[in-house]
């Protein structure tokens, strides 16, 4: 039987941390026995250098690793998701009106659930009333602005979470803190918001091959008991909205944020321009707003960009151009960044065409010369 001894793990480092490694150790050396075929191992952790701990023994089950999972509650691993003030208020939100309806409605539950569910007697068949949304739609159309502003229309504190920050490559560890993401909610009576939900309301897997395939599933299935068991306002933020499990479309109510329009977007515009800053007499709101494509994130980031490049060159006041070259630079490396859909220029296409001639060329020049050369041996 083979030793790992690892001696030495730093003095100072919380419980929870020491207690997350040893488990992770456990179970990679469970891999590497499964993978290898080799024997048990015992490992040795400890926090001082000349321990003479009893070795702990790493075979191909995870009872280990679950063991060491149990040691911290709910409660205590709560602790770590800490509660804040919204940074945004509801009037500071720039949707449609559709939308905005949408949203307020989607919250009224909060104001009418005691005569609803007490007075009325619904709370029989509904102990648990809640309002779960998705915001789905592409980054910066104002999901996360809209989290913050309905947790101020309810004057309550935001708790955000995204899943990164949840997920755990152990099995059981990563159900255990989004229970506990859902329990510091409940403590702080704060609005929940989880960013980057895509992965939480996947469909799930069916034909389950892998760890991080089961651990998916688990997580999927304990984020359904969460919602059933809370009361208040949990919402989602999610890019896609073709990959949802079934089970969430009657859980959960879906809101698209679309791209603004021409209105919207000269009114984020505005929004943006604030009056101490130095505008050119040629800077048009309108014009601004008919660059087509933009977001409320690339107004605000092309407004900082090119208050920033006129305060380098020492220029009086921020100039129309320096606001659309602003944008366009924004537009241009997201699309670099997407990789995909962009158009070529007349240029860029005349280049990829004289490239596919000459390498379409060198292979009709290779083809001859090898048949000229079959020909001679024959």
């Amino acid at each position: 039987m083979a030793n790992l001894v690892i001696r030495g793990m730093p003095q100072g480092i919380s419980e929870t941390t020491a207690a997350v490694c040893r488990s992770r150790l456990l179970r990679d050396v469970g891999d590497m026995l499964t993978e290898t075929g080799l024997k048990d191992v015992e490992i040795t952790v400890t926090t001082s250098p000349n321990s003479n701990s009893s070795p702990k023994q790493a075979g191909n089950n995870r009872s280990d690793s679950n063991e060491e999972g149990k040691e911290f509650s709910v409660e205590k691993l709560a602790e770590k998701y800490e509660s804040d003030q919204s940074l945004y208020k509801f009037d500071q939100l720039v949707v449609s009106d559709d939308l905005r309806e949408e949203l307020l409605s989607a919250i009224e539950l909060i104001r009418v659930e005691p005569k609803v569910f007490d007075e009325w007697g619904l709370r029989i068949i509904e102990p648990f009333p809640r309002t779960a949304l998705n915001f789905h739609g592409a980054p910066g159309t104002g999901k996360t602005l809209a989290a913050h502003a309905i947790a101020n229309k309810l004057d309550k504190k935001i708790l955000l979470a995204s899943y990164a920050a949840i997920e755990s490559p152990l099995l059981g560890v990563g159900t255990k803190n989004l229970e506990a993401v859902f329990y510091a909610a409940s403590r702080d009576n704060a609005v929940l918001f989880l960013d980057e939900a895509d992965s939480l309301l996947s469909k799930r897997i069916t034909s389950v091959s892998q760890g991080s395939e089961r651990a998916a599933n688990a997580m999927c299935s304990q984020l359904l008991i969460c919602l059933e068991k809370f009361h208040g306002v949990v919402i989602f933020a999610t890019n896609l909205v073709e990959n949802y499990d079934r089970a969430f479309e009657t859980r959960v109510r879906h809101i698209q944020f679309p791209m603004p329009n021409t209105e919207a977007r000269a009114v984020i515009w505005r929004k943006h321009l604030p009056g101490k800053l130095p505008l050119a007499a040629n800077v048009s709101i309108e014009k601004l707003a008919e660059i087509e494509d933009v977001c409320g994130r690339d107004i605000k980031n092309a407004v900082i960009d090119a208050a920033i490049r006129t305060a380098r060159y020492n220029k009086d006041c921020v100039e129309m151009q320096e606001l659309v070259e602003a944008v366009n630079r924004i537009k241009s490396a997201r699309i670099s960044v997407s990789g995909n859909s962009r158009k070529l220029t007349p240029e860029e296409e005349a280049k990829v065409k004289e490239k596919l001639k000459e390498a379409l060329s060198k292979q009709e020049n290779a083809s001859n010369q090898e048949n000229n050369g079959s020909s001679e041996k024959s």
